[in-house]
């Protein structure tokens, strides 16, 4: 087999391996990059809470991303979206 062939060929490989390298490692961090997660989303002319459905308990939120859903009383609690109290025509 002619060296030119050899070296391609383990080119080719060492190419595969990196890319299935790098797949597996996304994969098991969550499979975004840094620059591609959402923009949080400012929630100043809304009020939104994070609201408990067992005990009634309320979390304001000031600003949305792409965070999980907190728990509490074991139950994930409801998103809810209110119009601000300050925001009213003038």
């Amino acid at each position: 087999m002619p060296t030119w062939l050899n070296v391609l060929i383990a080119v080719a490989v060492g190419y595969a391996i990196w890319k299935i390298g790098i797949a597996t490692i996304r994969s098991a961090s969550g499979g975004t990059m840094p620059s591609e997660q959402p923009v949080p989303e400012d929630v100043g002319d809304l009020d939104v809470f994070f609201v408990c459905g067992e005990c009634g308990t309320e979390f304001q939120v000031t600003r949305l991303g792409e965070a999980q859903v907190p728990r509490h009383c074991g139950e994930k609690m409801l998103v809810e979206r209110r119009p601000a109290s300050g925001a009213g025509p003038v």
